[in-house]
Order: C-alpha cells, then sequence, then structure tokens
C-alpha cells in the first residue's frame, strides 16, 4: 500500500496514542482492534469516512448482498467509534457505511460527538441514511452492526418509523434493549423523590440530560423505553445478536441478552475469563468483532479467539 502523507500522519497518531496497528485481511486497510483507532481520522480529516466506509459506487455481491450501516454510541461518530469495523468489513467485501447522527450544533471537535439530540430525531437521520444506502446501492435491504445508544437508535427506526422490512441482521453491541441500568433506576429515583426530586430530575441528573437529550430516554423504564418496548423488544422480521460484558458499567448482560426465537446471545466470558471487555471495549476487541462478522454471514465462520481484552481499549 502506498503511504501518503496523510496515512503516514495517522500512524504517528496511533503511535502517539499508543495503539499498534494489527494485520489485515488486505493491505489497503489496515484494521487496528482498539475503540480509539477511528480517532487519528478524525483528527486528521474532520467529518470524513474512515478507510473502506461510505464508497457511494459499492455494488454489494452475491456474497454479501446486504450493506452495512455502522450506528454509533453515545458522544461517538462515523469516525470515531468504528476505526476497527469499517475497514475490516471493506475487507471481508462488505459495501460499508457509517453516518453521525444526533450532534449539536456547535463548532468541531464538540459536532464530532453525535447520540446527544433525542432519539427520535436521531432515528429520522438514519432513516434519511439507510434510504441513501438503498439508493445507492440497489440493496433491497441493509445489516445493522450498532453500539449502545446506537442500538436503541437502530430499534426505533425499525419499529416507529418505517424500518421495518428494511433491516435483515441486526449485531447488537452492549445493546440497552431494557434501559441502562435497567431496574435499578427505580432504586435512585425513590432514593430521590425521598430528597423532594421528581423522577425526571433524576433522570436528568442521572444521565445529564441537559447536555444529552437522548441520555435519560435510555435508561431503565424511562417513559420513552417502556413505550419503545411496549410491542416486545425486537421486530419479528430481523435477526438479532446481541453482545455483553459482565464487566459492562451500564448495559448488563441482564438487560442487552433479552431472549426470544429471533435472537442469539453471546456473552464475551463465556469460555473466555480473560476477556475483561467493557462498554467500550467491547466494540473495539477483535474478539468481539469476529463475534460480529460471524453474525453478518453464518455461512462462512471465522474462529473467535479466546485472548486477553483490557477494558476501556479492547
Amino acid at each position: 500500500m502506498r503511504r501518503t502523507p496523510g496515512s503516514l500522519l495517522i500512524m504517528a497518531v496511533l503511535a502517539i496514542l499508543g495503539i499498534a496497528t494489527s494485520g489485515t485481511a488486505r493491505a489497503e486497510y489496515p484494521v487496528t482492534y482498539n475503540f480509539f483507532a477511528g480517532i487519528p481520522y478524525e483528527l486528521t480529516n474532520p467529518g470524513g469516512s474512515l478507510p473502506g466506509a461510505n464508497d457511494w459506487s459499492c455494488k454489494p455481491t452475491a456474497a454479501h448482498p446486504d450493506p452495512v450501516v455502522l450506528i454509533h454510541g453515545t458522544a461517538g461518530g462515523a469516525q470515531t467509534n468504528w476505526g476497527a469495523y469499517a475497514p475490516m468489513l471493506a475487507n471481508a467485501g462488505y459495501c460499508v457505511y457509517s453516518l453521525t447522527y444526533g450532534s449539536l450544533d456547535v463548532p468541531w471537535p464538540l459536532s464530532a460527538m453525535g447520540g446527544m439530540k433525542p432519539i427520535p430525531e436521531s432515528a429520522g437521520q438514519l432513516a434519511a441514511f439507510v434510504n441513501r444506502v438503498l439508493g445507492a446501492t440497489g440493496a433491497a435491504k441493509v445489516d445493522f452492526v450498532a453500539h449502545s445508544q446506537g442500538n436503541t437508535v437502530g430499534d426505533y427506526y425499525i419499529k416507529r418509523l418505517g424500518g421495518h422490512g428494511k433491516v435483515d441482521k441486526f449485531v447488537a453491541i452492549a445493546p440497552p434493549w431494557l434501559g441502562i441500568m435497567g431496574d435499578q433506576m427505580n432504586v435512585i429515583r425513590t432514593f430521590g423523590k425521598q430528597l423532594g426530586a421528581t423522577a425526571d430530575q433524576v433522570d436528568n441528573l442521572a444521565a445529564v440530560g441537559v447536555i444529552c437529550a437522548a441520555c435519560p430516554e435510555m435508561l431503565g423504564n424511562s417513559s420513552f423505553i417502556n413505550d419503545l418496548n411496549s410491542d416486545g423488544v425486537y421486530d419479528p422480521t430481523v435477526t438479532y445478536t446481541n453482545l455483553a460484558s459482565n464487566f459492562d458499567e451500564g448495559v448488563w448482560p441482564s438487560i442487552a441478552l433479552v431472549s426470544a426465537p429471533n435472537a442469539t446471545n453471546v456473552l464475551m466470558q463465556d469460555g473466555c475469563p480473560v476477556d475483561y471487555s467493557d462498554h467500550l471495549a467491547i466494540a473495539g476487541s477483535h474478539r468481539a468483532a469476529m463475534v460480529a462478522l460471524n453474525a453478518l454471514d453464518p455461512a462462512h465462520q471465522n474462529p473467535v479467539p479466546c485472548e486477553f481484552v483490557p477494558p476501556f481499549t479492547g
């Protein structure tokens, strides 16, 4: 691969951040399995696209007929959340697309932090993006790979904004299906009530709702989560694969791994006690990425290594 000045600068930033570049499936797209691997690309190309992502001339193959849409988590973005996944999926032959949704109307770099606006508004942006992907590729459906809030945004799009029938597979990384902190939020709300605060005031304080309108919406037993799940957690036409970790700070396995006939649940510590991935690391580790890759193409399985996965970085 010819190294341009831009690529050399990105490699230098990676080195400064202490991120090592791993091997690649194809030389043109180096894959770095680290949650922060996309940050150097955002620093050197603000608002741009990761290697392998957002090629609007890409045409899906018979082997991979569904384009993959990557949906970031809270404060993530098109580049910062998916430094490992975009090049990995492109190397595997997928048409890959990622967007930044729900960002505030502020200058960069704060504008690179998505997922700040109400989830219905963000889901509307996702709906427009999916329609653009389908139009450009000619595909009938897309697959989703989402992290954290991105799962709720994707779920809202499917169930409330016409996405039903447009999504085939949904790989859900740390999905807060039952709300962040689940039923434990009721304990916090009760304590707050005893101090004279309303439930909404507690939720806004607990989730920094003044800055992030989506955050209180995602809390366990919020009116938003309860309404969204009133007709079931999952859409029956979508195939879900949920990835969760025992070390997640707020999206515990009991929240993320909701059983259903069309859902496969994967606990990252099953068979691998040295996987210490937390809420961030699970979206950057090689181990989780192989689970996601296999979920998108069940007929062609890659080995899922049991290897040490550090928290935070993956």
